[in-house]
């Protein structure tokens, strides 16, 4: 899949989440701020197969990383 075409509502789907905007904006107003120094794939509340996604997208700067970068910023 190419990269313009993944969104945060994509990125949301793929990890199982609801994934509508207001949904959206609830789970960051849920989880945020992060622990300082806290990567985001190791945020407590992933599951280990979120977790693992998450990492290895970022790991590999894969097609995914600059939406999880974006996703990063509004939960810091």
């Amino acid at each position: 899949m190419d990269a313009h075409l993944h969104t945060m509502n994509n990125l949301f789907a793929q990890l199982g989440l609801p994934a509508d905007d207001a949904d959206i904006e609830r789970f960051i107003a849920a989880h945020r701020p992060l622990g300082n120094g806290v990567a985001l794939y190791r945020a407590p509340f992933w599951s280990p197969a979120q977790r693992a996604f998450l990492k290895e997208e970022i790991i590999e700067d894969a097609d995914w990383a600059s939406v999880i970068d974006e996703l990063n910023s509004r939960l810091s």
